[in-house]
């Protein structure tokens, strides 16, 4: 006799999305799929307020200046960031700098606190931050919500209470931390304008990171160039396969949408899709499955240029020297 959980991994298996984009107008497809993913994943059940942002210190460091903040994304929460702005580059582009499941941001600043958090960090490319200062960019991590000091810990996040009690008010971890990266837009634009290019605002993450990297460029026109990594993968084999943490889970989703929607409601951004060849919870085939079906939503428009695959030679993790260049190359640099 089969399992509950066996039945529902064989019912997924059938699920046609409806709104999935088919080749109709893309316009018109794009403003009632956003619309759609908007109330799915909860994002009128958030108020916006003025962000009160506060700097706690700027110092300089070898090659960088490092600007600690926080800012108010909603009433009574504020969300962590560190800012690098890079020696010698004037308005930097910005690359928001979003760490997957860990220990917290300090892991995107390659910056260990705990044991194993030099392994996570040099075994996978980790430190974002790090490397993008090294491109140019300005780098900012965001202490995502139930990560380090925004409630994780050393043994690592607590994401389960927390994404059950936002599901019983009608809203979704994923969609709080896309809108505190919406939020932290609105703060480089009206706080860091003079410091940095605000139109040339970056997204990019591994894992956890990926997957608010993807969502938000569905939603943030703002952002320019996304890069989610070893996070895009249909959901049949993917979150709908094995066990995932519960922030990864958004009511109804697949009944609509597969991650090839995601990323095809982001076109015209640049977009960097980076998934290992070996990763075994956001499986290559689904990787490619996804990429291709988002693809042809930028086929579709003439922006085929505008999307690559990068395929890293090991599994869950980044891999910065693969991707990097592709970076380099779509904004000129």
């Amino acid at each position: 006799m089969k399992t509950a959980y066996e039945h529902s991994k064989e019912l997924i298996q059938k699920i046609k999305p409806a709104m999935s984009y088919k080749g109709e107008n893309y316009e018109t497809w794009r403003l009632s799929a956003r619309e759609k993913l908007s109330g799915l994943l909860g994002m009128d059940k958030f108020e916006k307020v003025a962000p009160e942002m506060i700097i706690e210190y700027e110092k300089k460091l070898d090659g960088a200046t490092e600007i600690r903040f926080s800012f108010q994304s909603e009433p009574g929460y504020r969300v962590p960031c560190h800012m690098f702005l890079p020696d010698g580059v004037e308005k930097p582009p910005v690359m928001i700098c979003l760490q997957g499941h860990s220990t917290g941001m300090h892991i995107s600043l390659g910056r260990p606190k705990y044991p194993r958090d030099e392994e996570l960090i040099y075994g996978g490319d980790r430190d974002f931050c790090v490397r993008a200062v090294k491109e140019g960019f300005a780098a900012i991590a965001v202490e995502q919500r139930n990560f380090g000091e925004c409630g994780g810990d050393e043994n690592g996040t607590h994401c389960l209470e927390s994404s059950m009690t936002a599901l019983i008010m009608g809203r979704t971890t994923i969609g709080e931390r896309v809108w505190d990266i919406s939020r932290l837009i609105d703060v480089i634009e009206t706080e860091f304008a003079h410091r940095t290019d605000t139109g040339t605002i970056c997204c990019m993450g591994n894992s956890g990171g990926g997957t608010a990297t993807a969502y938000a460029a569905a939603l943030e026109d703002r952002i320019v160039l996304a890069m989610p990594s070893c996070a895009m993968c249909t959901y049949k084999d993917s979150i709908g396969a094995m066990h995932h943490c519960t922030c990864n889970y958004v009511p109804d989703m697949a009944l609509y949408f597969d991650m090839g929607d995601i990323m095809a409601m982001a076109c015209p951004k640049y977009y960097v899709q980076v998934s290992g060849i070996e990763d075994n919870i956001f499986p290559l085939s689904g990787a490619e499955e996804v990429f291709e079906k988002g693809r042809q939503a930028y086929i579709s428009n003439g922006f085929a240029e505008k999307c690559t695959l990068v395929k890293g030679n090991g599994g869950h993790r980044f891999y910065a020297d693969a991707a990097w260049p592709v970076v380099r190359k779509y904004l000129n640099r």
